[in-house]
C-alpha cells in the first residue's frame, strides 16, 4: 500500500497549495486596485493556458487510453465551462444591472462560485477515489498473502 500513500502524499501537497494560493489571493486582491488585481490576473491567465496546454499533451502522450479519456473529458469540461462563462452568461445577465459592465461582473461572480461549489465537489470526488484505491490495495495484499501462506502450508 505504500505507493499509493506516496502518490496521494504528493498529491494532497499539491491540493494544499493551490488551495493556499486561492485563497492568499482572493483575500489580497480585494482589497487591492483594479491595476494591481488585472496584472495578477493576467498572469494567472497565461499560467491556466500553459497548463490547459500540458493537460492537451496529456491527452495527446497518454498511453493508457482511459487515462487520456479521462483527461480529455477534462478539457471538455473546461471548453464548455468557458463558452458558458463568455457567451452564455452574460447574454443571460443582459439588462439585469444597470450597465452591461455591471452584467458581465456578476455573470462572472456567479462563474466564480459555481467554479468553487466545483471544486468543492471534485474534492469529495478525489477523496473517495483515494479511499477506495487504497481500500483495494489492502484487499489484494490481503489476498496475496492468504495465497502464499496456502502455498506455504502444502
Amino acid at each position: 500500500m505504500e505507493w499509493n500513500q506516496g502518490i496521494f502524499a504528493c498529491k494532497l501537497c499539491e491540493l494544499e497549495q493551490e488551495y493556499g494560493r486561492l485563497q492568499s489571493r482572493i483575500h489580497l486582491f480585494q482589497h487591492k486596485n483594479t491595476k494591481q488585481a488585472q496584472k495578477e490576473l493576467d498572469r494567472l491567465q497565461d499560467e491556466y493556458q500553459e497548463r490547459k496546454w500540458l493537460l492537451q499533451e496529456r491527452v495527446r502522450a497518454s498511453r493508457s487510453p482511459s487515462v487520456a479519456a479521462l483527461a480529455k473529458a477534462q478539457a471538455e469540461y473546461e471548453q464548455q465551462a468557458e463558452h458558458i462563462l463568455k457567451e452564455e452568461l452574460p447574454a443571460e445577465m443582459g439588462g439585469r444591472n444597470q450597465s452591461p459592465a455591471a452584467d458581465r461582473a456578476e455573470a462572472v461572480a456567479l462563474y466564480a462560485e459555481y467554479a468553487m461549489d466545483f471544486a468543492t465537489q471534485a474534492m469529495g470526488h478525489a477523496l473517495i477515489a483515494a479511499l477506495s484505491a487504497m481500500v483495494l490495495q489492502d484487499k489484494a495484499e490481503a489476498q496475496e498473502g492468504a495465497g502464499q501462506q496456502k502455498g506455504e502450508g502444502k
